[in-house]
């Protein structure tokens, strides 16, 4: 019935859905099982794609020949940039999109591949013979051998929904929960733990009073994610802020003795960065209020995403808490919020490929790795699927450096660090985050890309573009010179002091405040000359110019850090033989076996002292 696959991926959530792509787009035979057909890339929680640091993942997504950015731009219904406020390293692209729409995109997608095929079934277990993956079991007991496969089961391994004191059986509202698989990978001698998020109740957009609230309307022009021809969005529906306050809050604590957050009927740790309304409550006692973001489900929905009022108290308290948030009155509950439990494994268990150590040629991405967030999942997926199809090619594998994208910081911290609550990305998880700025994803990853065989043309040659363009743009800013009459009103209007020369263009944009859209309305012959180029192109060749000593600063520093990501360590190394080193640094290099000096230098609990006696051992 069943060919033999090359890639079988279990669950089509975001992470499913990139990695059956990834490996697709590389000529991998691939097999897609998920439990449901109708809910691939359901986006669970909150209809959005994007955020501080997980937009620039989006980016990097899309620059190596993901589709997490092209299925954005087509369903969006409202693009901002976040922080636009601070530097350009935290400059953030944010997208609501149509969650309909978004599934509905994926799917298409994904149908329209010839090397993607389809099964509609629960895989209750794995086929595993002399410690390699041969394939999966079904509920119906097939067996479908493969050579590879990537588990993505996200919130649905043995998924407990709570809300008050009711627990139902489940990896989503009203679907059924994964069973079997994380038993059997226990028995294999997997580290197995629970992990707990949440999501707010649903409300009905037309029973909402908006004119009390305060619109937050999208980015005019609005932008995009995709590197791609993707459209441009030309209308967009707003978002609206509204608050919390002490009525409300009092309404919701006369539920805490049900709640089971605080009565210990889930064990498992929640998101530290995105509580529930009752952790919020209790952990920020003197804060009267909290802000709530109203955010509309799609065009054609009434359906709203409340989000910030993520909660598992009864459905009662919830209902009679909203009522009293400004807005609110008159609100009518399509479904309330509620937690979610699930199991996961420690990430420490995965080589940096995402392999796993104990059964070779299988893949784990995404939820059951201890993370949160879409673009997470998405992240680790892609480069699962990537990496599932080097191992059956029998090619070197894709690793990213912490220095070259966000995808690589989140997958180090992972895999060396592991994580006790769901792992999410901030910028300040990366160390050269001015090197891995939004604008610059294409230029960091797509030749990466190029040169793995993934199909990535389009975006080359609008590399190329974008790289020409920058040296272009750099080279008349270095060398025009502009008068004082030309420029000196807008210094002064900015505070700025006047010029008493003719100075070069490039001297004057050094000065804070001051942006080449300041030149253009200024000197006709500026404007004349921006004018041929993409607006975008503009932009990022104006942060090198301006942040150029930062730039030099954090490459000179990656080049010092990569002479140890050089060093190589070799999985058949026994540390305990090797004189001079730590017990804690014998213990966790035996487990964790990292593939460099720089990747054994971030484990926790090895100290410079080790990093000098490995060095000395393999003659540095």
């Amino acid at each position: 019935m069943f060919p033999e696959y090359d890639v079988i991926v279990v669950g089509g959530g975001h992470s499913g859905c990139e990695a059956a792509i990834a490996a697709a787009n590389m000529g991998s035979n691939v097999l897609l099982v998920t439990m449901n057909m109708e809910t691939i890339a359901k986006m669970s929680c909150n209809p959005a794609m994007g955020g501080v640091a997980k937009g620039q993942i989006v980016r990097e997504i899309d620059a190596l020949g993901g589709y997490s950015g092209i299925v954005t731009d087509h369903t969006m219904i409202q693009f901002r940039m976040l922080n636009l406020s601070k530097g350009p390293a935290m400059w953030s692209p944010r997208a609501q999109s149509d969650r309909m729409r978004f599934a509905e995109k994926w799917r298409m997608m994904l149908e329209s591949h010839p090397n993607v095929s389809f099964w509609q079934e629960m895989v209750v277990g794995l086929i595993v013979k002399n410690g390699v993956i041969k394939g999966v079991r079904t509920s119906l007991g097939l067996e479908i051998n493969s050579k590879t496969v990537i588990l993505t089961n996200g919130t649905f391994l043995n998924g407990v929904i709570h809300i008050g004191e009711r627990k139902i059986s489940g990896g989503r509202a009203g679907e059924r929960a994964s069973t079997g698989i994380t038993a059997q990978l226990i028995e294999l001698g997997f580290e197995a733990n629970r992990m707990k998020t949440g999501t707010p109740a649903r409300v009905d957009g037309r029973t909402i009073d908006w004119d009390v609230m305060e619109i937050q309307p999208g980015d005019e022009p609005a932008g995009k994610f995709s590197y791609t021809d993707t459209p441009k969005l030309q209308k967009q529906r707003p978002c609206h802020i509204t608050y919390t306050n002490k009525a409300v809050h009092e309404i919701l604590k006369t539920g805490f003795q049900k709640s089971p957050m605080f009565t210990g009927r889930i064990q498992g740790i929640g998101p530290r960065y995105c509580p529930s309304i009752e952790d919020k409550i209790e952990r920020f006692a003197d804060k009267e209020r909290h802000q709530l973001f109203i955010e509309p489900e799609g065009w054609d929905t009434c359906e709203v995403y409340v989000n910030g009022f993520s909660s598992s108290l009864p459905e009662d308290i919830q209902y009679k808490a909203m009522k009293l948030i400004p807005g609110f009155k008159n609100a009518k509950m399509f479904r309330p919020g509620y937690a979610i439990e699930y199991d996961f494994f420690q990430p420490t268990q995965l080589k940096v490929t995402l392999e796993t150590r104990l059964v070779e040629n299988l893949f784990f991405a995404g939820q059951i790795n201890g993370t949160t967030g879409y673009e997470e999942a998405a992240a680790q997926g892609l480069m699962a699927g990537i990496n599932a199809h080097l191992k059956i090619q029998e090619k070197d594998p894709f690793v990213l450096k912490r220095s070259e994208a966000y995808i690589g910081v989140l997958i180090d911290d992972l895999i060396n660090k592991g994580t006790k609550e769901p792992y999410r990305m901030f910028t300040s998880r990366a160390e050269h985050r001015i090197l891995l700025r939004q604008d610059n994803a294409d230029i960091r990853l797509t030749h990466l890309a190029e040169n793995l065989g993934i199909p990535v043309a389009e975006r080359m040659v609008r590399v190329k573009e974008k790289i020409t363009a920058q040296n272009k743009i750099a080279e008349f800013v270095r060398n025009y010179s502009i008068s004082p009459e030309e420029i000196d009103q807008i210094l002064l209007a900015k505070g700025s002091a006047p010029l008493r020369q003719k100075m070069k263009m490039h001297k004057i944009l050094m000065r804070p405040n001051m942006e080449i859209k300041d030149f253009m309305k200024a000197i006709p012959m500026v404007q004349e000359y921006m004018n041929q180029f993409e607006e975008e192109f503009v932009s990022s060749a104006e942060i090198n110019l301006k942040y150029e000593g930062y730039i030099r600063k954090e490459k000179d520093q990656v080049e010092k850090i990569n002479r140890l990501e050089n060093v190589r360590l070799y999985d058949s190394l026994d540390y305990s033989a090797i004189k001079g080193l730590s017990s804690e640094a014998v213990e966790k290099l035996n487990q964790l076996k990292p593939a460099t000096i720089g990747q054994a230098s971030r484990i926790s609990g090895i100290s410079p002292a080790d990093i000098s006696v490995l060095l000395v051992f393999v003659g540095r």
